[in-house]
């Protein structure tokens, strides 16, 4: 499920599935209060409601923070009440030591909150049960025709396998055209006519909701006049770059060309404000993270010194050269994961099961507690808290001869976290790279203080899970 359409498209059924969910969690409030009320002081309907609003809100936030709200969340039931009971805890940490601490007077009771996250438990594992069993999707899932069959076509195809990748949308067909080169695609799958006088008559009859333009030949000359015909109707015409962002939440790099970098809207922010007011927050942030993560800082150290330190004379922290904004180089900091000698055959990629990595540092890796030393990094200004990962010079300088728009990555600050951290697994390889360049052009065609807030909220998934790097 997605919390904002410019970052998952909103269908009807996402938001009768946010509504569903926020409706229970109200419920769960309410009848926890009243149950409640029996064995205690009895409890206004406005002290009810405002603690009902508060729960739902706060729950659906970490909800959202451990990636119950990613559309393309791949867990059977067990997983899905697993992550509903690690919601409900973080909520209840939230509530009881932060928020009720704060504003005391909202406060109801310990044995309240118990019971309402024990009821939303029981009726948030239920409804998304029932919502998932159903198929209720299915209800908005637009009907497409893809125009085109060749190699650029078949991106959809080979991308967009699984029902959840497919979960907004149903493919028609793909229909051949003109100049389209041989891409392997299904002869089934394939809906031949003639689009270049029946188009329209042709979407009409068939109640295609949305055309996707793919054909390999740009200058191909398509049946403009039914396209405009069909546009004015109400039938959408996209193109495939756009079709693939909004659907994946990537840019298809290999798909990419001048024009589109030059007119695409999203990558004309106001550079200057926006680096001045990323700093502030950063700053802050940054100064707040050091506050809470000091103690977890403290016993790594130790760790680190224990295990190998002490023997070897190995340094703790570890100073690397990365690329950073605009391409300038700067050192990063880290906690030391890997053995003193990890580089003495000079630099390679890290890979998922490296045997460079020492006990401690397999551990911190997957928690991302070796990271937290870059916080130095951010307060100095080379770091932001959200942006593409900061990769070495010696991995960039072919990177960028290998892979197009690479270089674009360094026209924003690198951070701690990411788009495409979020959205890709651990990756080692130069193709690896150029899936998460994907990701990254993404980020930095929508940046916004919204995305930027989403990602961070969404990390939590990351470190609790172990999930990406």
């Amino acid at each position: 499920m997605s919390i904002a359409s410019r970052y998952g498209r909103n269908t009807i059924a996402d938001k009768l599935f946010l509504l569903g969910e926020l409706v229970l969690l109200a419920l769960s409030s309410m009848l926890a209060s009243y149950i409640y009320s029996f064995y205690a002081s009895p409890i206004s309907l406005d002290h009810r409601l405002i603690n009902a609003l508060i729960f739902a809100a706060s729950v659906m936030l970490c909800a959202l923070s451990v990636g119950l709200y990613d559309q393309k969340l791949r867990e059977g039931q067990k997983g899905i009440i697993k992550r509903v009971v690690i919601t409900l805890t973080f909520n209840a940490i939230l509530l009881e030591f932060i928020v009720f601490q704060l504003f005391s007077f909202l406060h109801i009771g310990t044995v309240y909150l118990a019971i309402a996250s024990g009821l939303a438990a029981l009726f948030l594992s239920c409804f998304r049960a029932l919502f998932h069993y159903h198929d209720i999707t299915r209800i908005s899932r637009r009907r497409i025709l893809i125009l085109g069959a060749g190699e650029r076509a078949s991106i959809i195809e080979r991308r967009m396998r699984r029902n959840v990748d497919k979960r907004n949308f149903e493919i028609f067909g793909f229909t051949p055209i003109e100049g389209d080169k041989n891409a392997g695609i299904p002869e089934h799958r394939l809906t031949r006519f003639d689009y270049q006088n029946d188009l329209f008559q042709f979407v009409s009859e068939n109640n295609i909701d949305q055309l996707v333009i793919a054909c390999d030949e740009r200058r191909n000359m398509l049946p403009v006049e039914h396209l405009f015909k069909c546009k004015t109707r109400g039938i959408d015409v996209i193109e495939i770059l756009d079709f693939i962002e909004r659907e994946t939440g990537q840019i298809a790099v290999n798909l990419i060309y001048p024009s589109w970098v030059i007119y695409a809207n999203g990558l004309d922010l106001n550079q200057r404000f926006k680096t001045n007011l990323d700093y502030k927050l950063n700053l802050i942030l940054a100064v707040l993270m050091l506050a809470v993560t000091w103690p977890i800082m403290l016993i790594t150290a130790l760790l680190i010194y224990l295990e190998d330190g002490r023997s070897t004379g190995a340094p703790i922290f570890y100073r690397q050269l990365r690329v950073g904004f605009d391409g300038k180089p700067f050192y990063i900091l880290k906690f030391r994961s890997m053995r003193h000698d990890a580089e003495k055959n000079g630099a390679r990629w890290a890979t998922t099961n490296d045997d460079r990595v020492t006990r401690v540092g397999r551990i911190i890796r997957k928690y991302r507690i070796d990271e937290l030393p870059q916080l130095m990094n951010v307060l100095a200004g080379e770091m932001g808290f959200v942006g593409p990962r900061p990769e070495r010079p010696e991995f960039v300088h072919q990177l960028v001869k290998d892979i197009p728009y690479y270089n674009q990555r360094h026209n924003v600050k690198p951070g701690l976290t990411g788009w495409a951290q979020l959205k890709y697994p651990y990756g080692s390889t130069a193709e690896d790279a150029q899936e998460k360049l994907k990701f990254d052009l993404y980020y930095i065609k929508h940046r916004s203080l919204f995305l930027d807030l989403m990602i961070l909220i969404r990390t939590v998934e990351i470190v609790l899970f172990g999930k990406g790097r």
